[in-house]
């Protein structure tokens, strides 16, 4: 009973104090969110790149130029430094690649032209691949087949497209055998990829793939590839495809024994660890400065909690005179504060949810709410409210009744 009568007044004082109670709980409220919100987003992120990951497979290798995350500009001049990957190195790893499954390779332009008809696009993702590279990246034709062998290697000019350029190029009907310019050069469309939506606000099916040998012959061969290698398994047989690649590529190169690689195997578990590092210290530094501002709010629930004791002085006398005992005042002061802030911490994670999702709708950033998260909001919310409750609640539970009683009202 003591528990739900605190509870009430404190409602009631929060309830009476409208503008005090908004100003009180500014500080909780904008802690608690800021935590939500950055780990509704990290976790969103993280199930994001995990899934797209899975979808080049666990067991996928790739061999490149510079590697695929780096986080200076320094580490990125360096790399550029580095020699190209080149047709003659994708043949040399699938003749001497034992343990390789299947090996592919691509290239990227990524402002290319597509014109069909009277409409254009100036900025769609051409890409090379290798008649063996869609089965590698998990990319269900929907419409129509993938590459073939033989077109790969004669150069054919057929095509397969995004859902971008069926909707916004192509139009009604059937898009099999229509034949668009990609960057003047004319190709025949025979597959349509799946779906993919929208990253970060990019649309992730503004794509044409062609041939790889069609690509070197329209864009040139003095660009860097990268080459994908399937090792038909994760954990080991990855290890051990990753050991024999460097092996193969370490000797093409002729790189003595103490000389550092000059190209860059990564295989997913690689992108999943830097991609950890990255969500994990920006959120570090986030809830860093959201701790902050919960310190300052529960300072100030203190202070308010103070003044309200000042306030009730007279009222603190009175239930100590008709035989409230101390733990009984300080029970219900600390029930206030707690219910104060478990009040910000539901503001918190609604506007800090509101703020996430708001980001996903805004640029398709991914979002992610978790259980956990909202229930450690409420919980740090409401401990925060105790821990500052405790100074105004052990003053108001040691009031002389006498001298509470003489207090002026």
């Amino acid at each position: 009973m003591e528990f739900i009568e605190g509870f009430k007044i404190a409602l009631q004082s929060l309830w009476a104090n409208k503008l005090r109670s908004i100003l009180t709980l500014l500080g909780v409220v904008i802690g608690v969110a800021s935590v939500i919100m950055v780990v509704t987003l990290v976790n969103g992120a993280k199930q994001y790149v995990t899934t797209k990951l899975n979808s080049y497979g666990a067991d996928i290798v790739t061999i490149s130029k510079t590697p695929q995350t780096f986080l200076t500009i320094e580490e990125y001049l360096a790399f550029q430094k580095r020699k190209d990957i080149k047709m003659d190195d994708l043949q040399a790893i699938k003749e001497d690649c034992k343990s390789c499954v299947s090996v592919g390779a691509l290239r990227n332009s990524a402002a290319g032209k597509i014109v069909y008809g009277t409409k254009s696009s100036t900025d769609t993702d051409v890409r090379g691949w290798t008649w063996t590279m869609p089965p590698m990246s998990n990319l269900n034709i929907v419409q129509g087949r993938s590459f073939t062998e033989a077109e790969d290697e004669h150069s054919s000019h057929v095509a397969i497209v995004g859902y971008d350029i069926v909707d916004n190029l192509l139009g009604q009907g059937d898009p099999l055998g229509k034949e668009i310019r990609v960057d003047g050069e004319p190709y025949t469309i025979i597959g349509v990829g799946e779906r993919q939506g929208k990253t970060l606000g990019a649309s992730q099916d503004n794509w044409v793939a062609v041939p790889l040998n069609a690509f070197i012959e329209s864009y040139g061969s003095n660009v860097s590839l990268v080459i994908y290698v399937d090792a038909g398994g994760g954990g080991e047989a990855v290890e051990r495809v990753s050991d024999e690649l460097r092996t193969i590529m370490r000797g093409r190169r002729h790189l003595a024994a103490g000389v550092p690689d000059s190209f860059s195997i990564d295989t997913s578990a690689t992108f999943q660890n830097i991609l950890g590092q990255i969500l994990n210290s920006f959120g570090a530094v986030v809830v860093a400065i959201a701790a902050i501002s919960l310190v300052v709010g529960g300072i100030v629930i203190m202070n308010i909690m103070l003044v309200s004791v000042t306030e009730r002085t007279r009222e603190i006398g009175i239930r100590k005179a008709l035989g409230a005992r101390r733990n009984d005042i300080m029970l219900q002061f600390l029930v206030e504060s707690a219910t104060m802030s478990l009040f910000g911490g539901m503001l918190g994670v609604i506007g800090g949810i509101g703020v996430a999702k708001g980001i996903t709708l805004l640029i398709s950033f991914p979002s992610e709410v978790q259980l956990w998260s909202v229930l450690m909001g409420l919980f740090v919310a409401t401990s925060v409210g105790i821990f500052f409750g405790v100074y105004p609640a052990r003053k108001a539970a040691q009031l002389d009744p006498i001298q509470a009683l003489r207090s002026e009202l």
